[in-house]
């Protein structure tokens, strides 16, 4: 018997996951670049070990808190307005009914049904649940999968922090002298990890994700590095 819940089991889609997977990677991402870099700015300062460690430490802890409070307060703000919109369409429903059926059934003749398909349908869809329905079609809003914001928030800081932890175990399991160069590869090596298994988990292109996210990387090194050198060099 056909299995009419998952038709085509071979046909695998990818695209639910933009929204975690873009965070996470984001977030991991993030976390290699930004405390890699500051820590070579740092080194490239010519700082002893203890300062260099000192810095990845409470860059890892300021940008997992950092990134934190911002998708909190992000997915709050988008949280919010969808509620706010749903609450709109719910007046709306309940003071004119008749009004918001027949804009149900304009959405539905423009998505292809011929207009009595699509009464019928929009009919159906109000008696069972009209606020759903609009928020669905009309809004573009899953009633069911409201934004989290402290879901969000708690993968985000530990998305950055595993990231962050890259360059900082590399330069503890280093000797003093290498501690640029164990950074440097570490860093890059995560980051081409990172941009292939966020395309591998999303359907991308993996080599072409590795290497936006190496070359982009190491640029973001290198400026800090310099940045870091030039300062050092007159201070």
């Amino acid at each position: 018997m056909r299995n009419f819940a998952n038709p085509h089991p071979d046909e695998v889609h990818k695209s639910h996951r933009a929204g975690w997977l873009r965070a996470s990677v984001l977030g991991v991402n993030d976390g290699i670049v930004s405390t890699s870099s500051l820590m070579l700015g740092v080194l490239a300062a010519r700082a002893n070990g203890s300062a260099i460690l000192t810095a990845g430490i409470a860059g890892l802890v300021a940008g997992a808190l950092s990134m934190a409070v911002g998708e909190f307060v992000s997915v709050s703000s988008q949280k919010d307005s969808e509620k706010a919109d749903i609450a709109i369409e719910e007046r709306s429903i309940a003071n004119n009914p008749d009004e918001e059926l027949a804009e149900l059934t304009w959405i539905y003749t423009q998505r292809g049904l011929d207009e009595d398909l699509a009464r019928t349908v929009a009919q159906q869809l109000h008696a069972h649940d009209a606020v759903v329905a609009h928020a669905r079609d009309e809004l573009g809003i899953d009633h069911e999968a409201l934004a989290k914001p402290t879901q969000a928030a708690v993968a985000s800081a530990f998305a950055f922090s595993i990231g962050a932890a890259v360059p900082i175990v590399a330069t503890l399991l280093s000797g003093s002298s290498a501690g640029l160069w164990a950074i440097v590869i570490s860093s890059l090596i995560a980051l081409a990890i990172s941009g292939a298994v966020g395309a591998y988990i999303g359907g991308g292109h993996k080599v072409v994700a590795a290497s936006r996210v190496f070359l982009g990387g190491g640029a973001a090194m290198a400026i800090t590095a310099l940045i870091g050198h030039l300062i050092g060099g007159t201070v």
